[in-house]
């Protein structure tokens, strides 16, 4: 079995990429508000930052800040999917690999995460999760996308509510 090393920062913030198994189009869209609750009771159950999200057909990036002294963003990622899993009913594609571990078929089994380093990094991540609807080509203009934190953004005066069109990812982050 694979040994995943996980940076392990107190009270850090971190990026995440967590995607569906298989790919499954549009799954995470379908069922946005099971999604939803389920990071709603994350949030009461183990609290933290939850500085950017954006929820995509077959995947999502968030950017949290973790309370001070707390390192476990793995088990808050853990209860999320489970919970989601939980609240669907069944009827997805198993492999006989998770069908044998007792495993739904609704994420990959793994995460990406990315630790931030400082304000620069920061601003990049944000900037990288708010404009990814546009880098998809699901939309061409970021404030089209209703699956996303950028909207809370522009409410905060953080970005101009026409930030970012369809070139933003490509590197200027809308600088």
């Amino acid at each position: 079995m694979t040994t995943y090393r996980r940076n392990r920062v107190p009270g850090g913030t971190f990026f995440f990429t967590v995607v569906t198994a298989e790919r499954h189009q549009g799954l995470l869209l379908r069922h946005i508000s099971l999604l939803k609750r389920a990071f709603r009771e994350e949030l009461r159950q183990a609290p933290f930052a939850n500085l950017a999200l954006v929820v995509l057909p077959d995947h999502l990036h968030a950017v949290w800040r973790l309370p001070e002294g707390d390192t476990d963003y793995s088990n808050r990622w853990r209860r999320i999917k489970g919970r989601f899993s939980r609240s669907m009913g069944r009827g997805e594609w198993i492999s006989d690999s998770r069908s044998a571990k007792g495993e739904r078929g609704i994420w990959q089994r793994r995460f990406w995460e990315h630790t931030i380093r400082d304000e620069e990094d920061l601003r990049h991540h944000l900037d990288y999760v708010h404009s990814n609807p546009v880098k998809h080509g699901l939309v061409s203009c970021i404030a089209d996308w209703p699956h996303s934190t950028f909207h809370a953004y522009v409410r905060a005066g953080i970005y101009p509510q026409d930030w970012g069109g369809s070139g933003a990812w490509e590197g200027d982050f809308g600088e």
